[in-house]
């Protein structure tokens, strides 16, 4: 197939990335299946498995698909999408916050994610796990981790503080986050125990996550999916949160501990040492790896390709999902 993925971002990431690093993970094993994989993306983006286009800003992004295209993945749904002559697929990575129906096309990134939207079509993210560095599992680690945008109430990461400020002498490294925040309402956190490192990516992120004891994931929204809990999984990190969004389907008893109440979580988070960090590996190396990725929506496109709408029905959401704090004690 001759596969074109659109989003408006520079590829590759150079920080932590989110839907960039699952574009760029997800064309890179599509032609190592043997398809011919171009990107319409941002001015400056490069890449050596397949064709770039740069994006023309002046101009509507229909009119930028080129011929010989055999099917259209976007990553978010344009403007006049009913111009467009080519099958596509619309995968929708977020939460909305606004009421509205999606194109019958469209995927989820999880099985809570499409069901919020009373749809059954999702697949999941998958990483490829040879772009990161290869975990020491017989580190010796000293600390938490909490990874997310920390500015951003949903995520919650006055909640991982708080658990670890109840702990004797433990610590916790935030990616995502600093310590004199204003638009969390002049917060400043004052602890040393709590260490602050902003966006980080590469091998600085991949270095603090193999020292990391477990991440700490108290989320007070539905999450859609969360790179951070299997980048976390992948070095060996089990996962503490809250039971809401993609969590119950991605964390099992084995890998980590669920709960909206702090106590339990605190309770859990203690018993750190009853986890495998090689079973959480394992686990994230065979279930959300980009091959698996790849292969969900390749079937996807074979049923688009053969006149079949993704869903039965426009998918909807409600839209007070991303701004409603979700329940936490």
């Amino acid at each position: 197939m001759k596969i074109l993925i659109v989003y408006n971002v520079t590829i590759p990431v150079s920080l932590y990335g989110g839907v960039e690093r699952v574009i760029w993970c997800l064309g890179k094993e599509l032609a190592k299946k043997g398809h011919r994989v171009s990107y319409l993306v941002k001015k400056g983006s490069y890449c050596d498995f397949a064709t770039i286009i740069p994006i023309d800003d002046t101009k509507d992004i229909i009119s930028q698909i080129p011929a010989g295209i055999d099917i259209v993945h976007f990553n978010n749904t344009p403007d006049n999408l009913y111009q467009l002559k080519v099958p596509y697929v619309i995968t929708l990575h977020g939460n909305s916050n606004y009421s509205r129906e999606f194109d019958l096309n469209t995927v989820f990134i999880s099985k809570n994610h499409a069901h919020r939207h009373g749809s059954e079509s999702y697949v999941y993210n998958g990483l490829d796990w040879d772009e990161y560095s290869k975990p020491d599992l017989s580190l010796k680690r000293n600390y938490f981790h909490f990874i997310g945008n920390a500015a951003w109430r949903v995520k919650n990461v006055q909640g991982a503080i708080d658990i670890i400020l109840a702990m004797n002498q433990q610590q916790l490294h935030v990616m995502g986050g600093v310590r004199f925040n204003f638009k969390m309402g002049l917060r400043f956190t004052f602890s040393t125990r709590i260490r602050f490192y902003g966006m980080i990516g590469g091998v600085q992120k991949d270095k603090l996550l193999n020292g990391s004891k477990g991440l700490i994931f108290p989320v007070r929204w539905h999450e859609p999916f969360g790179l951070a809990i299997i980048e976390s999984l992948y070095f060996g990190c089990p996962v503490f949160g809250t039971p809401y969004g993609s969590l119950p389907e991605i964390v099992n008893s084995d890998v980590g501990y669920l709960s909206a109440k702090k106590t339990e979580l605190f309770d859990a988070v203690s018993h750190v040492a009853d986890y495998s960090n090689k079973h959480c590996h394992e686990y994230a190396v065979e279930e959300f790896n980009s091959a698996k990725m790849a292969d969900a929506y390749c079937k996807k496109y074979e049923q688009v390709l053969s006149n079949l709408d993704l869903n039965t029905h426009r998918p909807y959401a409600v839209g007070t999902e991303a701004a409603k704090l979700l329940f936490w004690e």
